[in-house]
């Protein structure tokens, strides 16, 4: 059997990727018309590590609905202007060879807050006079000090999430949209629902772990639905609350399995985001033992994140078996090209760099040879 590499490609259902090099979604902040639409700034964003050689691209959290931001300024796909608004950028992602993906998000109570730089005011809420709205949440539990104090949702609130989450899924596989992920971790809704310290509902969306886990559950049911038998389904999980009587490892491992059994293809492991002032120790692939420990224990597909830096580092988690993909964002946008500096680091050929870019790629002078005749 062979060891699969960090340029090898990998297949789920049939989404076919060109390599295991992908980029996480990250917020933009960049629909400035508040209107969730995206712009040119993702375009030329997103576009870049399809051109640098990424395999997959999730685009950053996508709101399912308008009061699912976590700004004003996030993007949507609530309607079908936003639908169509992002189909030219899936198709610029595709043309170069990337996969495109989007994760389908709610912010719950971490919802209308003012954006960390692009916004004059003060941080902190977004108050209703401003344009801002009230969160919603599984309980009337705030994010400490960072949002204002959420409205516990209805059934009827619940319903609605259910709703609008397949409804997205719709719009996203209209868009061209070949993977689409739940959005899961990081203190936003779903993770909200998930915790024991954000979750203190009486109802069969409280209490025990397979009620916390319910509308996670109902939420994978209709996004498979909604990306039928070919495209792929993903979820993200914070791996840990990172503190005492929260979220943990062996609760996301016994939920991704049973999302897995209802169809999710893989889950991209993260951690934290739940709770404020706990201690982390963000120190370099710091979250990929979680990785390892969710891929073995539910026997699924993971991806792994969390300050992954160089190519070998990378390299030696999918060859090691602790993650079937990586996820680098912030090295994606310092080198957007991360992907094909990778390949000549590691020695491996790849058959996806841009004609137009070729005279960039490093190649070995040969002796006797001339600056004049080799072309760099």
């Amino acid at each position: 059997m062979t060891v699969p590499n960090l340029l090898s490609p990998i297949t789920l259902r049939s989404v076919e990727i060109r390599n295991r090099v992908w980029v996480p979604p990250m917020c933009q902040y960049s629909s400035f018309h508040r209107d969730g639409m995206p712009t040119n700034w993702h375009l030329v964003h997103l576009g870049s590590m399809a051109v640098g050689g990424a395999g997959l691209i999730i685009v950053e959290a996508t709101a399912v609905s308008a009061d699912g931001r976590i700004t004003v300024h996030d993007s949507g796909i609530w309607n079908d202007e936003q639908r169509d608004a992002w189909a030219p950028i899936v198709g610029f992602l595709h043309d170069q060879g990337a996969v495109a993906g989007i994760q389908l998000a709610h912010a719950g109570r971490k919802s209308s807050v003012r954006p960390d730089w692009n916004y004059a005011g003060a941080a902190g809420p977004m108050p209703v006079s401003e344009g801002g709205w009230i969160p919603i949440a599984p309980s009337s539990i705030p994010f400490d000090g960072e949002s204002s104090t959420p409205r516990e949702m209805t059934r009827g609130d619940i319903d609605r999430i259910i709703a609008d989450f397949a409804t997205a899924a719709r719009r996203a596989v209209q868009a061209g949209f070949r993977v689409l992920e739940i959005h899961a971790a990081h203190g936003y809704l779903l993770h909200e629902f998930l915790s024991p310290l954000s979750n203190r509902r009486n109802d069969e969306y409280g209490g025990s772990l397979e009620n916390r886990s319910r509308l996670l559950l109902e939420i994978v049911d209709v996004v498979r639905a909604e990306a039928g038998e070919d495209l792929a389904v993903f979820v993200r999980f914070s791996a840990t609350d990172w503190v005492e009587g929260g979220w943990t490892p062996r609760d996301t491992s016994t939920v991704a399995r049973w999302c897995a059994d209802r169809g999710v293809d893989l889950f991209d492991i993260s951690t934290g985001g739940n709770i404020t002032g706990v201690a982390i120790p963000a120190v370099p692939s710091y979250q990929v033992t979680f990785s390892e420990q969710v891929k073995h224990a539910a026997q699924v597909s993971t991806a792994a994140v969390g300050l992954i830096f160089n190519a070998e580092v990378a390299n030696d988690i999918i060859a090691s078996g602790q993650a079937d993909a990586v996820l680098l964002g912030r090295e994606h946008m310092r080198d957007p090209h991360f992907a094909l500096r990778a390949a000549s680091e590691l020695g491996i050929e790849i058959d996806y760099w841009p004609e137009q870019y070729l005279r960039s790629r490093r190649r070995t002078p040969v002796v006797g040879l001339t600056a004049a005749k080799v072309a760099f």
